[in-house]
Order: C-alpha cells, then structure tokens, then sequence
C-alpha cells in the first residue's frame, strides 16, 4: 500500500507531466511545427517517435535533445526517451513499419499520434496553371499520407481510454487565398476525415481532432515568399505579427491530455484571427 508521500509524490508528477510515459508517435518531426510538438510532448512526459522521410541528421538531433533533457521525467527504465524512425508517410507498408518499430522499441502499444508531415507548393500556383505532378506531390503526403497515418492509429493505439490523434491542417482551409489552392483542398480532405474517424471511433476511448495553425515562422512557411508577401500577411493578422511554433504546440499538448477527452472530432485554428 502506498505511503501518503509515495501517493503525493505520484499526485504531482501526473499533474506536472501529464503525458508520463505514454508514447506518441510524431509524423514529419525533424523540423518546423514537427519538431516543436515533439519537444513539448516531450516536456509534458511523452515518450516519442520522432518519424521523418529524409533529414536523418536533424531527427537524430532532436532525439539527442530529447533524450538528454527528459532523463529526469522517465520511470525505472534504461530504455531512451525518443527514437527516430524514417518512414514515408505516403507508402502505406512505411507508415505500417512506423507502427511497429514503434510497438517494438517502447514495448507497448502507442498511445498519441500527432499527423504533421506536409509539403507546401512554394510556387504558389492558380488553380489554372498548377501542374499535375505538384498536385499529386501536394495529395500524395498531405492527403494520402494523412490517410494512411489515420488508418493505421485508428487500428493501432491503445483503447479503453488516453488515445489521441491529432491532424496538422491549416487555417487556409478557411482562407481561401488564391495560389493555395491544392494546398487547401488537400488539407480540407484531412479535416472531414478527421470528422468522420472521430465517430467512427466511438467506444474506443481514441479522440480525433485536428489543429489548423495560421501563417506560422518556419522554413515551409516563409519559402518562395518575398518581403512584400510578408508584411501583407502580417497586416493581415490582428495580432500583428506571424504566428510562431510556440503558439501552435500548447494546443496540440492540451489535445494529446486528458483534459480533451470531451474535444473531439474538431477543427481547432490557431491562427491570432487571422481567419
């Protein structure tokens, strides 16, 4: 039987850590919005599998970063906080692999998965001269890719309670600027799935949402974009200035908790009322 101190001491770790030792698996980690949310995962006590498609060095990084500051969170275990799994997200026997790797490394079902792989055109096309092979680049990871991640959580993750999925959309879905076009219908497909998963889900205990942020500060968002685009879009914002990573994962953190279970099958934007 615990002792009162062993209760209390149990009491304040499961408040400062919410997500102690449950583990998440994070889609298109290795940077920008990715890597942010896994990092605050990380912090709110998650175990994390860090999945990119190419950038082996940057995920490694994060690993070593993770690893190295959540020593103290872990319980009596030597297995390591983080991993990183290369996976393409828009190949279904991938996105499998992902699943397992993560299963065999952690010894346990995951419990959270955080969709944020996803491409931007940086040539901003119009409808009418968007070319078939960045349209189905754009579908492919965005779109296909979201599908497959969804598929395989909603076989996946831990029932009975605590599991979560959450898609990254965007806030363009309600936008509507000309030249992102596919990049909105591609995310807009992401946000009825999510809908529909999130009843078809019912009585497994698993949440489905989604976080659309707005324009956020990362490599993705400021490419191909000049510095009149950008101060159009700051005026644009009444915040008054671009969203950064650090507006965007709190919310996702709160979607990953407890605290979200009566939150499902939403579109949260995060966007400063940009939209």
């Amino acid at each position: 039987m615990a002792t009162p101190s062993e209760t209390q001491t149990s009491s304040s770790s499961s408040s400062s850590l919410p997500l102690l030792d449950r583990v998440a698996i994070v889609t298109g980690a290795s940077r920008g919005i990715g890597r942010g949310i896994a990092l605050h995962l990380a912090s709110l006590g998650a175990r994390l599998v860090i999945n990119y498609t190419s950038n082996s060095a940057q995920a490694q990084l994060l690993v070593s970063e993770i690893n190295a500051t959540s020593s103290s969170t872990s319980t009596a275990t030597t297995t390591p906080r983080a991993v990183a799994v290369q996976a393409d997200v828009s190949d279904p026997d991938q996105v499998k692999s992902l699943f397992d790797s993560a299963e065999k490394f952690f010894n346990v079902q995951p419990h959270i998965l955080v969709n944020s792989a996803g491409v931007l055109d940086p040539k901003y096309p119009h409808i009418s001269n968007a070319s078939v092979e960045d349209f189905d680049r754009t579908f492919s990871v965005n779109t296909r890719g979201a599908f497959l991640c969804l598929r395989e959580a909603a076989n996946r993750l831990k029932r009975g309670g605590g599991g979560r999925i959450i898609s990254i959309s965007s806030s363009m879905v309600g936008g509507l600027k000309p030249g992102f076009g596919v990049y909105a219908a591609s995310k807009a497909a992401v946000e009825t799935m999510i809908k529909i998963l999130a009843k078809e889900l019912k009585g497994m205990g698993i949440t489905a949402n989604c976080v659309a942020p707005g324009p956020i500060a990362t490599d993705m968002f400021f490419s191909g974009k000049s510095e009149d685009d950008l101060k159009k879009v700051v005026d644009e914002c009444p915040m008054g200035r671009l969203g950064v990573v650090k507006d965007v994962v709190p919310v996702v953190g709160f979607l990953a908790g407890d605290g979200s279970e009566w939150v499902n099958g939403q579109v949260i934007r995060a966007n400063g009322g940009y939209v």
